[in-house]
C-alpha cells in the first residue's frame, strides 16, 4: 500500500499545510495589528475640517468618553520627485519637532527625528521612500501654498495610520511612487499653511468603556461652525479597514479550503481500508483465532490509519511553515507593520494534529467495524461474490460499445457509492481550480469596468479649492490637452429617516464622455438633468429607493442642507457613490459655475511637458493619472495572487492524481485476476490497461462539469461574503478558467495514470492466477 498511503498522506499533507500557513498568517496578522496599535497609540476617532483655531481643541478634550485629543494640520500637495516624471501626491502631516508620547506615533526605520531648528526636514514613509528609492538626505520640491518649497529627508517611518498606504477616495491599491506621507514639524509646516493657532485634523483616544457614537455625535456638534467633514470611527478609517477586511478573509480561507482537503482525505482513508480489510479477511480471522480481540483488531487499523496521517501531519507542518513565511513576506509588501513575523503558535500545530487524527479516523471507522463485526468462522470463507445480473448498460443493447467500455460502465454500475466519492473528490480538485481562477477574473472585470468603461480619461486634475469656471478655461489651454472636462466634488452627508452616511457627490456636465455611470454588467446610464444618481451599496445603506427624497448636508462652506430626489440607482463595483448632473449641483449649492477639478484626455507625445506644467500650478492639489493606476492594480494582483494561485494549483492536483491513483490501485488489487484471465483470453496489455484506467478517466469527465458547477457557485458565495462597502466583487469566470481547470486535472490525471499502468505491466499472470480464493 507504498503508493496509495503516500496518496493519502500528500493530500492530508496539503490540508495541514493550508491549515498551518493560513491559520498562523491570520492570527500573525490579528496581533501584529493590535500590538502596532496599542504600543503607538492608534487613535479612535478621527475627523477633518476646515480650519478650527487651537483652543476648540480644549472642548474636545472635555468631552465625556475621550482619553486624548491631538491636533495637527494635514495638506495634500504636489510633490516633485527626482527620476519621476509625473506629479506626486504628498500628504503633509504637522508633528511636533520634538518626539512626544502622542496618539499615531511614528516607527523610525531609518534616520532620526525632526529637528526644532531643521525648518525644511520631513521624515518620509517607508513605502513613498522605497518606491523612489529616497534614502536620508534625499531632496523634494513640493508646493505648500503656492510656492515651492525644498523639503529634506531626515528620516523614513511608519505610522499606524498608514498600515495600508492610499490615498482613499475610491483607490483599492497603492501607488506608493506618486502617492507618500510626509510628516513636517508643526512650527514650519503651520506658518507655511497659514495654519500658524489653528488647525484642520484631530485624532481622539477614547477611555475604556467610552460610546464611540456619543462622542462622535457631541464633536461634530462642536466642530459644526468649523467646516467639520464629519467624525468618524476608527472602523471607518481606510487603512484600518483594508487591513480587518483582509484579516476576515484569511478566517473565512483558512477554514475552507483546509476542509475541502481532509474531507477528500477521509474518502481516500475509507475507500482504501476498505479494500484493505477485503483482501485480509483471511488474516483477520486466525488472529482472532488464536485469541486477539476485537478491540485489538481495530486498534491495528486505526494505528494503521494514524500512522498514514501522522506522514502527511508532518509533512504538511513543514510545508504550511515554509508557505506561511512565503505569505508574511508577500503581506509585508502591501501592509506596512514595524514587525510582522510568521511565528505559528503550539495549539496551532496542536489543532492540525486534532483535525487530522479525526480525518484519519474518521475515513478509517467504516473498514474498522466491518473488521471487528467479522467472526472467525465467516471470515475464513471468501468474500460472498458480487451478485452479477443485467445491468442498465446490459439492458439498453447498444451493440456499438466495445467490451472493454462495456466492462468499465459495469463496475461502475455495481459500486455506484464508490464512484460518486471519486467524483467527488475530483470535482473538488476542479472547484478549487476554477475558484481561483475566477477570483482574478473577477479582478480583471473590476478593472476593465473601472478604468476602461467609466474613467476614460487620462488624467484627473483635482484643485486645491473650489475655483470659477475661467480655471477649466486654462486648463483646457495646457500643453497636450485634446479634451477636457469640468467637475465638482462636493462632501456632503446624506440622511434619510434614522439612517445616514458621508459620502461625495459628484458633478459631471451633460454629454460627458470621459466619466462614465457604467454598471456592473458595462451598461451606462445617463445622467438625468435633475435628481441625484446612487450606487446601490449606498442607496441600501440608506435604505432608500428611486423617487425617495433625500436631505443633504453639505459638509464645506457654508453648511447648507437641502432636500434632494433620488432619481435612480447604479449598480457599481466600487465605492458608495453619488452623482449628479453639474449645472444641478451647482444650483443645489447656490453658487455660479464652479469646479473642483479637470478630467483629461491627452496626447501622449507631450505628458511629459504637460506634468512639468502641471507640477508648477499652485492651484493644483492632485494629480491622478490612469495609466499609473492601472499599472498599479495590474502589479499588486501579480504580485499578491501568483503565490495563491500556484499554491492552490499543486494542491488541487494533488487531490486529483491522488484520487485516480488511489481508485486505480484499489481496481487493480480487486480484479487482478479478472485482468489476468482477459490476458490469457488474448486481450493486449493496452487494452487492459485500458480497462483499468478508462475507470477513473470516465470518473474524471463526468467530474469535470460538477466540479466547474460548484466552482461556479462558490465563486457566488464568496463575492457575496467577500462584499464590503469599499468594493463588491463581480460574480465573473472566464471561459479560459474552466479550461485551464480542465488541463490541470488532466494532467494530474495522466500522471497518476502513468504510474499505474507501470503496475499493469508488471503484473505477473501465473502468480495471480495460482493465487486462491
Amino acid at each position: 500500500m507504498r503508493g496509495q498511503a503516500t496518496a493519502i498522506a500528500l493530500v492530508i499533507a496539503c490540508g495541514v499545510a493550508s491549515f498551518v500557513s493560513m491559520r498562523a498568517m491570520y492570527l500573525s496578522l490579528l496581533r501584529s495589528q493590535a500590538d502596532y496599535y496599542t504600543q503607538h497609540r492608534f487613535a479612535d476617532v478621527f475627523v477633518e475640517l476646515k480650519r478650527a483655531p487651537d483652543w476648540v481643541a480644549e472642548r474636545i478634550r472635555q468631552i465625556p468618553g475621550v482619553a486624548q485629543a491631538e491636533t495637527r494640520v494635514v495638506m495634500d500637495v504636489t510633490v516633485d520627485v527626482p527620476g519621476l516624471q509625473e506629479p506626486a501626491v504628498g500628504r503633509m502631516i504637522s508633528i511636533p519637532a520634538r518626539q512626544a508620547q502622542g496618539l499615531n506615533a511614528l516607527f523610525l526605520r531609518q534616520g532620526r527625528y525632526l529637528s526644532p531648528t531643521g525648518g525644511n526636514e520631513v521624515i518620509a514613509s517607508e513605502a513613498f521612500a522605497e518606491a523612489n528609492k529616497l534614502e536620508l538626505g534625499s531632496e523634494l520640491r513640493a508646493v505648500i501654498n503656492g510656492r515651492w518649497q525644498k523639503l529634506r529627508i531626515v528620516g523614513i517611518a511608519l505610522s499606524p495610520e498608514y498600515i495600508y498606504e492610499i490615498r482613499g477616495g475610491g483607490s483599492l491599491f497603492p501607488d506608493n511612487k506618486r502617492f507618500g506621507v510626509l510628516w513636517m514639524s508643526a512650527e514650519t509646516l503651520e506658518p507655511a499653511l497659514n495654519m500658524k493657532g489653528a488647525f484642520n485634523s484631530i485624532a481622539v483616544s477614547l477611555l475604556p468603556g467610552a460610546n464611540e457614537e456619543d462622542v462622535i455625535s457631541q464633536m461634530d456638534r462642536e466642530l459644526d461652525s468649523y467646516g467639520t467633514l464629519g467624525a468618524y470611527g476608527r472602523s471607518d478609517q481606510v487603512s484600518h479597514r483594508f487591513i480587518s477586511d483582509e484579516i476576515s478573509q484569511n478566517r473565512i480561507t483558512a477554514t475552507v479550503i483546509p476542509a475541502i482537503f481532509l474531507a477528500v482525505a477521509a474518502l481516500l482513508v475509507h475507500l482504501s481500508f476498505t479494500r484493505l480489510v477485503n483482501t485480509q479477511r483471511s488474516e483477520i480471522a486466525v488472529i482472532k483465532a488464536f485469541g486477539f480481540s476485537n478491540w485489538q483488531v481495530g486498534a491495528h487499523y486505526v494505528e494503521f490509519s494514524l500512522l498514514v496521517a501522522i506522514a502527511g501531519y508532518l509533512l504538511g507542518c513543514g510545508v504550511g511553515w515554509y508557505f506561511g513565511i512565503k505569505l508574511a513576506t508577500l503581506y509585508a509588501e502591501f501592509y506596512r507593520f514595524p514587525v510582522l513575523v510568521y511565528r505559528p503558535e503550539l495549539h496551532i500545530f496542536f489543532l492540525a494534529a486534532l483535525i487530522t487524527f479525526v480525518t484519519a479516523i474518521a475515513g478509517a471507522i467504516g473498514a474498522v467495524a466491518r473488521a471487528v463485526s467479522l467472526p472467525p468462522a465467516e471470515a475464513m470463507r471468501p468474500e460472498a461474490p458480487s451478485r452479477f445480473r443485467p445491468m442498465i448498460i446490459d439492458k439498453l443493447n447498444m451493440p456499438f460499445i466495445s467490451p472493454a467500455l462495456r466492462m468499465i460502465l459495469r463496475n461502475l454500475e455495481r459500486r455506484p457509492l464508490r464512484a460518486l466519492a471519486s467524483a467527488f473528490a475530483i470535482s473538488c480538485s476542479v472547484m478549487i481550480i476554477v475558484v481561483e481562477f475566477g477570483l482574478f477574473d473577477a479582478l480583471n472585470r473590476m478593472m476593465e469596468v473601472q478604468f476602461r468603461d467609466i474613467q476614460r480619461e487620462d488624467i484627473a486634475v483635482t484643485l486645491n479649492e473650489v475655483h470659477s469656471a475661467r480655471t477649466q478655461f486654462e486648463l483646457a489651454g495646457l500643453p497636450g490637452v485634446i479634451r477636457s472636462e469640468e467637475f465638482r466634488a462636493v462632501p456632503v452627508r446624506l440622511r434619510f429617516q434614522h439612517r445616514s452616511r458621508k459620502t461625495s457627490i459628484l458633478g459631471l456636465r451633460e454629454n460627458n464622455e470621459l466619466h462614465l455611470i457604467v454598471d456592473d454588467h458595462g451598461n451606462q446610464l445617463s445622467l438625468p438633468l435633475e435628481g441625484i444618481v446612487l450606487s446601490s451599496t449606498l442607496a441600501g445603506l440608506l435604505g432608500v429607493v428611486p423617487g425617495d427624497r433625500l436631505s443633504v448636508e453639505v459638509l464645506e462652506g457654508k453648511r447648507p442642507v437641502r432636500s434632494i430626489v433620488v432619481a435612480a440607482t447604479v449598480d457599481e463595483l466600487l465605492g458608495t457613490n453619488a452623482y449628479m448632473n453639474l449645472c444641478a449641483l451647482n444650483r443645489l449649492m447656490h453658487e455660479d459655475h464652479s469646479i473642483s477639478g479637470s478630467l483629461m484626455q491627452v496626447d501622449a507625445g507631450k505628458q511629459e511637458q504637460l506634468y512639468q506644467r502641471l507640477k508648477q500650478l499652485p492651484a493644483v492639489a492632485a494629480v491622478s493619472i490612469k495609466a499609473a493606476a492601472v499599472n498599479s492594480f495590474k502589479e499588486t494582483i501579480s504580485r499578491s495572487m501568483t503565490l495563491s494561485i500556484g499554491t492552490l494549483i499543486i494542491f488541487a492536483s494533488v487531490i486529483a492524481a491522488g484520487m485516480i491513483y488511489n481508485g486505480a490501485r484499489i481496481t487493480l488489487s480487486e480484479r487482478s485476476r479478472e485482468l489476468a484471465t482477459l490476458r490469457i483470453l488474448g486481450f493486449t496489455r493496452r487494452e487492459i490497461t485500458f480497462i483499468l484506467l478508462g475507470e477513473q478517466a470516465l470518473l474524471t469527465m463526468v467530474a469535470l462539469p460538477f466540479g466547474f458547477v460548484a466552482g461556479y457557485a462558490l465563486c457566488a458565495i464568496l463575492a457575496i461574503r467577500l462584499q464590503t462597502e469599499l468594493y463588491r466583487m463581480p460574480l465573473v469566470v472566464q471561459p479560459a478558467s474552466y479550461g485551464l481547470a480542465f488541463l490541470i486535472v488532466l494532467f494530474a490525471a495522466i500522471a497518476s495514470g502513468t504510474l499505474v499502468s507501470r503496475r499493469v505491466a508488471s503484473l505477473d499472470i501465473v502468480s495471480v492466477l495460482k493465487a486462491g480464493d
